[in-house]
Parts: C-alpha cells; structure tokens; sequence
C-alpha cells in the first residue's frame, strides 16, 4: 500500500467548525466557501449557537455550496451507574435527531470510559449504547461512526483505542448504519494500523477520516495539534491505505489548537489549504 498521490484541488477538503473556532458557523461558512473547500463538518456547539436554530445553519451550509459531512460528536456511553447509561442513551437519541434536521449523514461517536472501570466493561457499556440507539439512527438515515482515541485519553474519554477494536464492535453490532472514523492523530502509533483499515474497508465500515499532526512534545494532550506536516504523522501513507481500502470520502481537518484559535483565522485557514495540499 503506497503513500497516496498529491492532492489537486479542495473538493475533498472539509475543515471542522472546531478548527477555525473563534468563527460563529456563518462566518466559516463563508470563509470554507470562497476558499473553494468542498465540505464543512459541523460541532454541535455551533450548530446550536446559530441564531436561527440547527435547520437553519444546515441550509446555510448548503448555501455557501459545502456538503455537510459529519455532526460531531455523540457518544460518552460508559458510566459508572444505569442511570447515567440510560442519559447517555437519551442524549444521543436527541443528537441522532439534531443530525437529521441539519441534513448531516453521520454521527462521530467519542464512546466514553469510566477512570477506574475496566476497560473491558466500559466496552461493553458502549456497545450496548450503540445497540439501544441503533434503529433510531437507521430510521433516521443517520450512519455513526465509532472513533477510536489515542490511549492516553482511556481513562475518561474513550475505551476504545484502536481501529481494531472500533472494527470489532462495528462488526459486531452488523448494521450498515455503524462504522469507524479514522483519526489519523489517535490512531498513528498502531503497528496494525494498515490492516486494520484494510479490514475495515473490506467489510464496509470505513466510514469517515479525520487529518492534522502529532507535535513532537505537545505544550497541551488536548489543544495542541498540528497542521499536517508539522509533526510525526505521515498523513499522506495513512491516506493511501484509506484509499487503498476504498474510501473516496471528505479529508476532515479536525484540529484543536490554543496557538492557532488565538491566530488570525483567515490566515489559519490559509496555511490549511497549504497544507492539505503539500503535506496531505
């Protein structure tokens, strides 16, 4: 599986609200538009936060002429108690509607984990979320996609850790509307990285990719992400074994970055296009 060809044009380019997140959503919007970027993925935070309500921010994608890709994020399945497994349930049933009514097709899943549980269990948990909230995601038309974390956020955020595991419980829960979104900055590390994505593309669970870089020694685990290029990732091989395995969706630039949110954000948004195009 080789490193993918250079990218040509911005069709395929589709930045994260949370990226450029000093921007209300129409401001973006815009922006992503005249930049000739091709799609928006939308948070919920500023879904939420437009003025007009979630409908309304959907057609304003679809006006400036982006494709909405994905709602971010559902998830958080674990908990330490039934009831807090039963709101999980309930808030991610809110969710799947949210994402119908702002014309998005899938869900990203952050699938949660207990400090102190075994990860194991929290497993489990999740998968019996997703299982509760299934048939009305499927009734909805509403794909989810199960992201794995890097390990350091297993504690609290998220059991499940490898593109293994996400295949796992994806094959396991046998829908069409359950599949995997690759992070490349969670799942970089993985020595089974490529055939756990060729796998998940041969059972048709590769749902979504997600693209920015590891800094070597991050100043923050969380909000210190790179641009592709500015660290240790090699984003163009992760790619080609994405395509290789059949994908031909959106590249998701999801970065969260202090340095950059405190930037200019036209010229943030400037140095993406850069880089998708040299470094993706």
């Amino acid at each position: 599986m080789n490193t993918a060809s250079p990218i040509k044009d911005l069709s395929r380019l589709c930045p994260h609200t949370i990226t450029t997140k000093p921007w209300p959503l129409a401001k973006a919007a815009q922006a992503y538009s005249a930049a000739g970027i091709g799609g928006i993925t939308v948070w919920r935070d500023a879904a939420q936060a437009h003025p007009d309500g979630i409908a309304a921010a959907g057609k304003l994608c679809r006006d400036s002429g982006l494709q909405i890709v994905s709602y971010v994020r559902g998830g958080f399945f674990a908990a330490a108690d039934g009831a807090g497994r039963q709101a999980a349930i309930d808030d991610n049933l809110k969710i799947i509607d949210e994402a119908a009514e702002l014309g998005a097709p899938l869900i990203v899943l952050v699938c949660g984990a207990v400090p102190g549980q075994a990860l194991g269990e929290s497993r489990k948990q999740i998968t019996d979320g997703i299982a509760a909230v299934l048939p009305h995601a499927a009734e909805r038309g509403i794909r989810l996609g199960i992201e794995p974390l890097h390990p350091m956020y297993a504690d609290s955020r998220s059991a499940v850790n490898t593109i293994g595991q996400a295949n796992d419980i994806a094959i396991a829960l046998d829908s069409t509307h359950v599949g995997v979104t690759v992070d490349v900055f969670h799942v970089w590390w993985d020595d089974r990285l490529g055939s756990e994505i060729q796998r998940c593309g041969e059972v048709g669970k590769l749902f979504s990719f997600h693209i920015c870089d590891w800094r070597d020694r991050p100043e923050d685990m969380l909000n210190d992400r790179g641009l592709m290029g500015e660290g240790c990732i090699d984003v163009p091989r992760i790619r080609g074994w994405v395509e290789s395995a059949g994908f031909r969706g959106f590249n998701e630039v999801e970065i969260f970055s202090n340095r950059y949110w405190a930037m200019d954000q036209d010229e943030f948004l400037a140095r993406i296009v850069e880089a998708y195009r040299t470094k993706s």
